[in-house]
């Protein structure tokens, strides 16, 4: 049997251990639950999408440096041209 290790926030963790044993399962049980259900889905057994299509194209304007203002010497420079657009 292999090993599976991560690193996760302790918040995270913590969290995800009481929610399941909430529903009586360790976090173990829970990771194996997921990897199977991707096996069957032959990917992420849930929809994975950006709810707001601006973030995805500002997302890709940044990855592509595009579209990009600035720099600028000041918070308030920054800011005004916030404003102006």
């Amino acid at each position: 049997m292999a090993t599976l290790q991560i690193r996760i926030d302790d918040n995270l963790k913590k969290n995800a251990d009481f929610l399941f044993a909430s529903l009586g399962l360790d976090t173990s049980t829970a990771v194996r639950i997921f990897l199977n259900a991707a096996l069957e889905h032959n990917g992420i057994p849930f929809m994975v999408s950006h709810t707001n299509p601006d973030i995805l194209e500002a997302i890709i304007d940044a990855r592509l440096s595009r579209n990009l203002h600035g720099p600028y010497n000041s918070a308030e420079a920054a800011v005004q041209a916030m404003l102006e657009d």
